[in-house]
C-alpha cells in the first residue's frame, strides 16, 4: 500500500598540493539517489493513524498539500496503498516493472543461497485446501451499493469472474464493480496488476514478449477492453489468460522461473501485503484509531521500500536468522520480513485491536504466499507488553535483527529498553526511529554502568514517503550491541 516510496549532490571540488605548483583537481562525489518506486495500481489513500511501535509496513498515503508532523493527526479512511509510488502515469507502457526490477536488483546485496523462495506445495494441484482466504468478491460486490457500481453496463448485476494465480490454489472470485469513490477497492485495476506482475515476474520471457505486445497482446487487449467497457472481451480475455497460465504451470515453467529468482522483487512483495492488508485492515480501519494521547500507545508505520533497505542494505539479515519487530502493530514489517528475507520473523504488540488484525493478516498473508506460489519464514505473533512477555525475552536473547520504531515513545521507556538490550547477543542490530545513545555520549568513570555504553551507533538519513506520519525526510539509527567498548574502556583507564 504503494502504500505500501521512497521511495545528489553534485560534484564538490576539493584543492590538492602538488609540487611547485598549486593544481585544481575536480572530485565528484556520488551520493546515493532516490531508490526507483515499483509500479502499482491502486490510486487509493491508505488509512495511517499514529500509534506506540507500529513499525508495520504503511501504505503510502499520496501527498496532501500540507501535512501534520503529528502522527496522531494522520488517521485516514480509505484504501490500502502499500505499494510504492506508481509510474502509471503512463499506462501504455506495460514493461515499466520489468524495467524497474533490473535496475533495483543491481543495487541489491548478494543473494541468500540458504533462502528457499518456491513454495512446492503450492503446486500441488488441490493443496490449498486448508488454507481459507478473504476473495475480492467478498469486499467489492454490489450488496454495497453505496461503495460499489457495476463495471460494465450491460451487467447491471456486476458478474462474477474467476482468475487464476500462478499456484494450483483455487481461482480468486472476482465481482466486476466499479468503486464509488476513489479511495475503495478497486477490482479492475487489481486484475490488471495482477497479470502484469505475474507475466513480467513468473512467464518465460518468450511467451511474455507474446502477451505484452503492443498490438495483439494479452495485455494490450484487456486494456483495450476496459477503455472500452466491453464486458463480454474483457471476460473472454480473462478466461484465455487463466487458460494460458494454466498450461505454463503443468509444464513446469512458472516453477522454473521462480527457481532462477535471487530475490523476490519489492513490487511483489508489495503487492502481497497490499492484498492482505485491502482484505483484513481496511474493512476494520476504525479499530485502529483508538488510541491514548500523550502516551506510548501512539500508531504509525514504516512504508515497504523503507523496510526492505532496513533488511537488505543495513542489516543484511539472512534466512537462517532471527527478526523481532517490538511495537509491531497489526504485523505488516513482520510479515515483509518473513517473506522478503525468508527469516524466523517475531513481532510483540500490547494494542488488542491492532492484535486482533495482525492475527487476521497472518492467516490471509498465508494463503496468499501460497496463491503467489512462495515460501514465507515462519511468522509468530505475541500479545503483551514487550518490557515483561516472557516469550519475548526469551526470543530477544536469539535475535540478529530488532526493528523499534520508538518515535513516539516517551523517555523512560526508551530508557527501559536500552536495559533490555544489555540481554541481546553480540553484534545484534537495533533499529531504530530515535536514538538509544544521548547525542555526544561519551564513556566515563562516572556513567560506566549505563546500558547504553554497550551500544555502536550510526546515524543514518531515510528519505521523503518513507514513514506514514509525514512526507518529509528523516533520520534512523541502527545500533550494535558491541560490550567491547566497556570492557575497553576499563582496560585502558585501570
Amino acid at each position: 500500500m504503494g502504500p505500501f516510496d521512497l521511495f545528489q549532490k553534485k560534484g564538490s571540488k576539493a584543492l590538492q598540493a602538488q609540487p611547485l605548483k598549486v593544481r585544481k583537481q575536480v572530485v565528484t562525489s556520488t551520493e546515493p539517489q532516490e531508490p526507483l518506486r515499483s509500479t502499482s495500481t491502486a490510486s487509493n489513500n491508505r488509512p495511517v493513524p499514529s500509534r506506540k511501535a507500529g513499525s508495520t509496513l504503511a501504505t503510502k498515503v499520496q501527498p496532501a498539500k500540507s501535512r501534520s508532523p503529528n502522527p496522531r493527526k494522520r488517521a485516514t479512511s480509505g484504501q490500502p496503498r502499500l505499494e510504492s509510488d506508481s509510474e502509471e502515469g503512463n499506462t501504455d507502457n506495460e514493461s515499466t516493472l520489468a524495467t524497474v526490477k533490473r535496475v533495483r536488483l543491481s543495487t541489491e546485496p548478494v543473494p541468500d543461497s540458504n533462502r528457499r523462495i518456491r513454495s512446492t506445495d503450492a503446486f500441488v494441484e488441490g493443496n490449498d485446501c486448508q488454507l481459507s482466504r478473504v476473495h475480492a468478491a467478498d469486499i467489492a460486490a454490489m450488496d454495497k451499493p453505496t461503495k460499489f457500481k457495476p463495471a460494465f453496463l450491460e451487467h447491471p448485476d456486476a458478474k462474477l469472474v474467476s482468475l487464476q494465480y500462478p499456484s494450483a490454489s483455487d481461482m480468486e472470485r472476482y465481482c466486476l464493480v466499479d468503486p464509488v469513490q476513489s479511495d475503495e477497492f478497486n477490482t479492475l485495476d487489481e486484475i490488471r496488476e495482477i497479470i502484469l506482475i505475474t507475466i513480467n515476474l513468473y512467464v518465460p520471457d518468450h511467451e511474455a514478449a507474446l502477451m505484452k505486445d503492443d498490438t495483439h497482446g494479452l495485455l494490450r487487449r484487456l486494456k483495450r477492453a476496459m477503455a472500452r467497457r466491453q464486458a463480454d472481451e474483457y471476460i473472454g480475455i480473462i478466461h484465455e489468460w487463466n487458460g494460458e497460465i494454466s498450461r505454463l504451470r503443468h509444464d513446469g515453467a512458472l516453477s522454473k522461473k521462480i527457481d532462477s529468482w535471487k530475490i523476490i522483487d519489492l513490487a511483489l512483495i508489495e503487492r502481497i501485503l497490499t492484498q492482505t492488508y485491502s482484505r483484513i485492515v481496511s474493512p476494520r480501519v476504525s479499530l485502529l484509531k483508538q488510541y491514548e494521547n500523550g502516551t506510548d500507545n501512539v500508531y504509525g508505520e514504516l512504508l515497504p521500500k523503507f523496510v526492505s533497505d532496513i533488511l537488505c542494505k543495513d542489516t543484511r539479515i539472512r534466512s537462517d536468522q532471527l527478526f523481532v519487530d517490538l511495537g509491531s502493530g497489526v504485523g505488516n514489517v513482520v510479515l515483509q520480513a518473513a517473506l522478503q528475507i525468508g527469516c524466523e520473523s517475531w513481532g510483540c504488540e500490547m494494542m488488542d485491536n491492532a492484535c486482533d488484525l495482525a492475527e487476521l493478516q497472518k492467516r490471509e498473508f498465508n494463503a496468499r504466499c501460497h496463491l503467489w506460489g512462495l515460501a514465507a519464514g515462519s511468522i509468530n505473533l505475541e500479545r503483551g507488553d514487550f518490557l515483561e512477555n516472557a516469550v519475548v525475552g526469551r526470543v530477544l536473547k536469539r535475535a540478529d535483527v530488532v526493528l523499534v520504531n520508538n518515535q513516539a515513545f516517551t523517555p523512560d521507556l526508551n530508557e527501559a529498553l536500552t536495559n533490555l538490550f544489555l540481554d541481546l547477543k553480540e553484534g545484534c542490530l537495533i533499529v531504530s526511529l530515535k536514538s538509544f545513545v544521548p547525542a555526544g555520549h561519551k564513556i566515563t568513570a562516572r556513567n560506566l554502568n549505563r546500558a547504553c555504553n554497550v551500544l555502536e551507533v550510526e546515524e543514518k538519513k531515510y528519505y521523503s514517503n518513507c514513514v506514514s506520519w509525514t512526507d518529509a525526510p528523516g533520520t534512523y539509527f541502527i545500533s550494535k550491541k558491541a560490550s567491547s567498548r566497556v570492557a575497553a574502556f576499563a582496560f585502558t583507564n585501570a
